[in-house]
């Protein structure tokens, strides 16, 4: 099991990259940075490619809107060549609020955009004369444009033709696709005991039909890392309020991909208290009506005991990536430790 976790948001970028770099000495073996609508991505990960030796740098993640398939394709390319062959390409649809709202493009057919921007980043990489036609239709046909386009291949040589590809899915379409179609998967909250009557049907659907070029499919699963009595109660709040937020605040009525699934998950009344409340401007009320349960699985806050116990259940939930977001005075000796507990 490998040990991940995410650059931090923050308007000192420098600051929270050399806190990665701080990490990766403590034995942190990917960083994901994340793009909403904040600093872009891509930026930071070039800059954190300079300042790393051996980390694996993904996005976590690109928006499939709000680039063209063939610029995520070079960016990729660019930045592996830049890190030497470490970076992870972590694609997702985001959501209506931010794509709409933000970058002013439709939210339409998630799941078939992500299947033609995988097909096109992989002509790319493997420098063929990309053409495509669906959704994206590589040269424009005739009758659009000026007529004046034709096939292009990438004029560089990337550093590899197969940069891993990830995906953020919650959908059973989108899981699916994933589990068909991409190295890894990025499933936002994992609760393992709850892993395969919520997913189980669709990763066994994509499965079915993955080429085995691909390998197992890897899975990041964990949450916040808290295992110093002083640190715990801090980490708790947190956790219990970052989570309001997503099952009450990352969408609307009917439209929260995250409520969703915490009703999958067995929640089907609290999610809906959650998101009714946290709307309705009663985010403290929220907070405290998710269920201790719910927190106490979703997390790893308590003592070592506890912390090895979850990563036991995350491992056999089929979890590849403990993906954690360390909540101490020395996070890099924490983090060394939970290293040693994962060998």
């Amino acid at each position: 099991m490998l040990l991940s976790t995410q650059l931090q948001y923050g308007d000192d970028p420098i600051n929270n990259a050399e806190a990665v770099v701080g990490l990766e000495k403590a034995g942190l073996d990917v960083v994901w940075v994340a793009e909403a609508y904040s600093f872009d991505a891509v930026s930071l990960m070039g800059y954190l490619a300079a300042r790393t030796e051996r980390l694996q740098i993904g996005s976590g993640i690109l928006p499939i809107y709000s680039r063209t398939p063939t610029l995520t394709a070079m960016t990729a390319a660019g930045l592996d060549a830049l890190s030497g062959g470490r970076m992870i390409l972590g694609l997702g649809a985001s959501g209506p609020q931010v794509i709409e709202g933000f970058h002013g493009v439709p939210y339409d057919k998630p799941v078939a955009r992500t299947r033609e921007v995988i097909d096109i980043c992989r002509q790319v990489w493997r420098r063929e004369k990309v053409q495509h036609e669906g959704l994206y239709s590589i040269p424009l046909p005739e009758g659009q444009g000026t007529g004046l386009g034709k096939p292009l291949k990438l004029i560089n040589h990337p550093k590899r033709s197969d940069i891993p590809i990830w995906i953020a899915a919650l959908g059973d379409k989108n899981v699916e696709l994933t589990a068909e179609l991409a190295q890894g998967w990025l499933p936002h909250v994992v609760l393992p005991e709850r892993m395969r009557e919520t997913f189980g049907a669709a990763l066994d659907a994509g499965t079915a039909k993955r080429a085995p070029e691909l390998g197992t499919l890897q899975i990041t699963g964990g949450g916040i890392l808290a295992i110093e009595d002083d640190m715990m109660d801090g980490a708790r709040q947190m956790h219990r309020h970052m989570s309001a937020l997503y099952l009450g605040g990352m969408g609307a009525r009917g439209k929260n991909f995250y409520n969703t699934v915490f009703q999958r998950q067995g929640y089907a009344d609290e999610a809906k208290t959650v998101q009714d409340l946290y709307l309705d401007g009663k985010k403290q009320e929220a907070a405290e009506s998710l269920p201790e349960e719910f927190l106490a699985h979703t997390s790893l806050i308590g003592p070592p005991s506890f912390v090895k116990e979850r990563i036991a259940a995350l491992r056999e939930a089929g979890v590849t990536h403990l993906h954690v977001n360390p909540i101490s005075t020395d996070p890099q000796k924490v983090l060394s430790q939970v290293k040693e507990w994962l060998q």
